[in-house]
C-alpha cells in the first residue's frame, strides 16, 4: 500500500447528490450464466437513462477487456476481479450515478465484501443484491454463448454451477429476488423499478428519449 499520498477533501456526497439532483447507489445483479443479467441490466439502464436517471452498466464487456484484462478464472482472480468491481460499483455511486453491476459473481464472500464496502462509507451507499434467479436446466438450455455445451464437453474447467470445484452460492437474504423464466425482460425491470421508488432510491422523469 502506497504510504505517500494525501488525501484531499472536496464536495461531500450530499452536495454532489444535491448538485446533480439523484443520489448515487449500487444494484448488484447475481446469477448463474445465462440467468439474464446482463439482459436485464441493459434494459435497466436504458430504462433508467430515459427517464432521467444517470445510470451506468458494469460488466464483462467492458471491465474483462479493460480494468480486469490481468485477471483469470482461478478462485483467487475471480475474487479479486469482483473485489475491483465492487470498488468501481462504489466510487460511480459516489458520484450520484445508479452502478449496475451483472457478473456471476457466485461467492456469498465476495458479494458480502462488495456489501461491506459501500457500507463502510460514510454515510453508507446503498446496496442493492438482486439475485437473477433461473433453474440450471433452463439456464443450460438457454446457453448463448455455448459455455454450458463446452463444459459439459470438457473444454471449460471448472464452470459455476456445474462443477462441485465451482459452486454457486445463492443469496441468503438478497433485496430481491428475480425469476426470469416467469417473468419477461420488461416485468423484470418494472419490478425493480417500482422497489428503487418504493425505497426512495429514484425519482423518474417523463421519458425523455
Amino acid at each position: 500500500m502506497a504510504t505517500n499520498i494525501t488525501w484531499h477533501e472536496g464536495l461531500t456526497r450530499e452536495e454532489r447528490n444535491a448538485l446533480n439532483g439523484q443520489q448515487g447507489f449500487t444494484i448488484w445483479l447475481t446469477g448463474l450464466s445465462a440467468s439474464g443479467k446482463s439482459t436485464i441490466a441493459t434494459a435497466l439502464e436504458q430504462h433508467l437513462l430515459q427517464h432521467g436517471v444517470n445510470a451506468y452498466r458494469l460488466d464483462g464487456d467492458n471491465v474483462r477487456f479493460g480494468l480486469n484484462k490481468d485477471l483469470g478464472f482461478s478462485e483467487k482472480d475471480r475474487n479479486e476481479n469482483i473485489r475491483r468491481i465492487a470498488e468501481v460499483a462504489k466510487l460511480f455511486a459516489d458520484a450520484s450515478t445508479v452502478a449496475i453491476t451483472s457478473f456471476i459473481s457466485p461467492y456469498r464472500a465476495d458479494r458480502d465484501t462488495a456489501r461491506a464496502l459501500h457500507q463502510s462509507s460514510t454515510p453508507p451507499i446503498e446496496f442493492i443484491e438482486i439475485h437473477i434467479d433461473v433453474p440450471l436446466e433452463v439456464a443450460e438450455a438457454r446457453d448463448p454463448k455455448g459455455l454450458y455445451k463446452k463444459a459439459r464437453a470438457g473444454i471449460i474447467k471448472d464452470f459455476t454451477g456445474l462443477h462441485a470445484s465451482a459452486p454457486y452460492e445463492e443469496p441468503l437474504s438478497p433485496e430481491l429476488k428475480i425469476e426470469t423464466h416467469k417473468l419477461s425482460v420488461e416485468e423484470a425491470v418494472q419490478t425493480i423499478v417500482t422497489f428503487l421508488e418504493g425505497r426512495g432510491l429514484v425519482a423518474l422523469k417523463e421519458k425523455t428519449v
